[in-house]
């Protein structure tokens, strides 16, 4: 009987071991590859906020933290303050997500949890993925020849029939700071629903098997082990909506009705920072540039700001739950 050839310089052997050693190496070279694009992207975000420091040094430089708590923008004195559009920016992103959020997060439910066949929620849910493809100048544009129109007479009974509420306490205009958190929802509603959408798609089938098994109703499912299972995505979702929203320009500009004040009703026009930005650079000398690019590096601080305080939350969440 013919002996099976099994020394280490067999060709079946040599083949499977160069096999696994270009396994290997291209692991090596993925793994390096992803980290020098995950450092390119970190490096890219430190080389924009330098950028923008150095632009506005000389505001950070003149005004200093009193730039944060002044409401005076004049660009003729060279005296700026940006507090009314912090308050703006805030604001409208927080009437965002309470309408956004709650809707989001129904829809997502409705489109993962096969409440209707897969021919009807799949062709909803490539719906809703393009509504965020849509341009925001056009969003800006809807707003102000259609939902403006179509709110005013809400505006109006809110005005009469609530006004003793300082939310609602002075006259109904069309663009103001509920126009513009209205529109915002619309705009990150998408992003919201996708996502979480995603989440929940998924996660584990025997999450759903397990809770059913042990008796738990559709909706005790939903919320005692899916949400909580999908938290991490959904927090996600929610502050990427947020940045979107806090970031917002065209839409911003042309809705938010563009006045330097703060004022408690919601009814009354305001500004954000990236509306203030977008009327106003195209037309500015060197000192109100380095104001403007102040402004936008406090935004960007609001923004990581919101995403630390996310990432706290997931973390804290997840400790709990281990």
């Amino acid at each position: 009987m013919a002996m099976i050839n099994t020394s280490p310089e067999s060709p079946d052997v040599a083949a499977i071991e160069a096999r696994r050693n270009l396994r290997y190496y291209l692991d090596q070279l993925f793994y390096f590859l992803t980290m020098a694009f995950a450092i390119a992207i970190a490096l890219v975000l430190v080389w924009i906020v330098v950028q923008i420091g150095l632009t506005a040094l000389p505001a950070i430089t003149r005004f200093g933290f009193s730039f944060l708590t002044t409401t005076t923008w004049d660009p003729v004195q060279n005296i700026y303050g940006v507090l009314p559009q912090i308050y703006g920016t805030i604001v409208t992103a927080i009437i965002a997500l309470v309408v956004a959020v709650p809707l989001g997060l129904g829809i997502a439910i409705f489109l993962s949890e096969d409440f209707l066949p897969p021919y009807i929620t799949t062709p909803i849910a490539f719906a809703i993925e393009l509504l965020a493809a849509i341009p925001s100048v056009v969003i800006g544009l809807w707003g102000i020849f259609v939902l403006i129109p179509f709110l005013r007479p809400f505006y109006a009974f809110l005005y009469e029939y609530l006004g003793w509420i300082p939310l609602f306490g002075t006259s109904p205009r069309g663009n103001s700071i509920l126009t513009l958190g209205l529109v915002l929802a619309f705009m990150i509603l998408p992003l919201i629903t996708s996502i979480s959408r995603g989440t929940l798609i998924s996660l584990p089938p025997h999450l759903r098997q397990g809770a059913m098994a042990l008796g738990a109703t559709r909706w005790e499912t939903i919320l005692r082990v899916l949400m909580p299972a999908g938290f991490s995505g959904i927090v996600g979702s929610i502050m990427l909506a947020l940045g979107r929203a806090m970031g917002e320009t065209m839409a911003a500009a042309m809705l938010v009705g563009n006045s330097n004040r703060i004022s408690i009703s919601l009814l009354d026009p305001g500004s954000t920072i990236a509306s203030l930005i977008a009327a106003q650079f195209g037309e500015a000398g060197r000192d109100q540039v380095a104001a403007l690019l102040y402004a936008g590096l406090v935004l960007m601080i609001l923004t990581l700001i919101v995403n630390i305080l996310a990432e706290m939350i997931i973390q804290k969440f997840q400790n709990v739950e281990r």
